[in-house]
């Protein structure tokens, strides 16, 4: 995907938390934009929220990728079609209802208000003893590897039920995995070890069920997953889980650094908090050029019209900045009042796991801010190494430094 798009579209430079200047040069040109990707393929992106929003929640746009591959993902030659019976993958992000429909519910159910109650308070220490060991270490500390990476990784542990003794090695290859700085071959190692890490932890969920996700998706699916289906769904909750919100904090903190303003209401006020999020959320819209839709039928988004078996490639940095539902969209703005936005996607696939994503950040970003007060950049703003080359957005590392 990302090599598809033009450069001008994922690549940011200037201001790091605006848009790709490809994306502000094309605003006012339309919502629905034609756009011709680098294999030759015609495609559509949306800009604007209205439409975004019409694309995300309109089933005639499908996400599945095996029975509609879409320009940035074409079918190999000879690849199988579904059985009869349906996928039995369990990669349900790239599924349309109703094989969708059964995952999604599953796991839904293991989002329980008990868990994620007792998930805030877990957070709430991770985060304490972070912080604290950056203080017992010096003055200087690199915030991605030392605060920002381990937060996710640790409540992902958590809630598949990674044993103490094991959450080393599942962090090692996690973080190895998506690390596009990491070697081809040591990313494909680190792959490897981590599939068949949960293949193990599968097996042993069902040998001996414990409180937790893994277990109540063994235990409590009536047709049982496959163990297949198991470790899809895990990977996926892996990836979905520990990236977005790893970026959002590296990514959001530097924001506020970068913004005396806005992080001085936040001190001065930390009820904005959540409201704080919020916008950031809107603001940095770290998922890039990468959710797709391709049209089942002719469909028509806003005045144009998408033929069926076209691509539309959803613009979230941009529909996160239309004009025409926020007031000066540029300016990040902690009082903002709070409004809708497609941070967390719209529609059947929204993100099951966002109410623990705003959680990590309340209680990441709360924390942060109240135990280390004099926080601040250790390095130029413009030496700070951003995530151009990823498809979620954000910063490879931000050395930071307090009194």
């Amino acid at each position: 995907m990302r090599r598809l798009l033009p450069a001008d579209l994922v690549e940011r430079d200037g201001c790091p938390f605006d848009p790709p200047p490809g994306l502000r040069q094309r605003r006012g040109q339309g919502a629905v934009q034609p756009l011709t990707l680098h294999n030759g393929a015609s495609t559509w992106m949306v800009t604007g929220l209205d439409e975004a929003r019409a694309v995300l929640s309109d089933p005639r746009f499908s996400s599945d990728r095996v029975r509609h591959p879409d320009a940035t993902h074409q079918q190999a030659a000879g690849q199988p079609a579904p059985p009869p019976g349906g996928r039995t993958d369990g990669m349900f992000i790239f599924m349309d209802p109703p094989e969708h429909t059964r995952l999604r519910r599953l796991l839904t159910g293991q989002f329980t208000v008990r868990r994620m109650r007792a998930l805030e308070s877990h957070i709430r220490d991770i985060a304490v003893e972070h912080i604290e060991a950056m203080r017992a270490a010096g003055t200087e500390a690199d915030l991605v590897p030392a605060y920002a990476l381990p937060i996710p990784s640790l409540v992902i542990c958590e809630m598949l039920g990674v044993d103490y003794a094991d959450r080393a090695r599942f962090q090692r290859n996690t973080a190895i995995a998506l690390d596009s700085t990491s070697g081809d071959d040591e990313r494909a190692r680190a792959g490897l070890e981590l599939y068949g890490f949960i293949q193990e932890l599968v097996a042993a969920k069902r040998a001996e069920p414990a409180d937790d996700m893994l277990s109540g998706l063994i235990h409590d699916a009536d047709p049982p997953l496959t163990d297949a289906q198991l470790v899809d769904m895990a990977l996926v909750l892996l990836g979905a889980g520990h990236e977005t919100t790893a970026n959002m904090l590296g990514l959001g903190t530097f924001a506020l650094l970068e913004h005396p303003d806005q992080l001085g209401a936040l001190r001065a006020d930390p009820a904005l908090l959540d409201n704080a999020i919020e916008e950031l959320l809107r603001y940095l819209s770290i998922i890039q050029m990468g959710v797709t839709r391709v049209a089942t039928e002719d469909v028509k988004v806003g005045d144009v019209e998408i033929a069926a078996g076209a691509t539309v490639i959803i613009a979230t940095p941009e529909a996160n900045r239309d004009p025409r539902h926020w007031n000066d969209p540029d300016r990040l703005d902690v009082l903002r009042p709070r409004t809708s936005h497609l941070a967390f996607g719209h529609g059947v696939h929204q993100c099951l796991g966002q109410q623990l994503a705003r959680v990590e950040m309340r209680v990441g970003l709360g924390e942060l801010l109240t135990r280390m007060p004099g926080l601040r950049l250790a390095v130029p703003a413009e030496q700070v190494p951003l995530r151009n080359e990823m498809l979620v957005f954000g910063v490879h590392s931000l050395p930071v430094t307090w009194a």
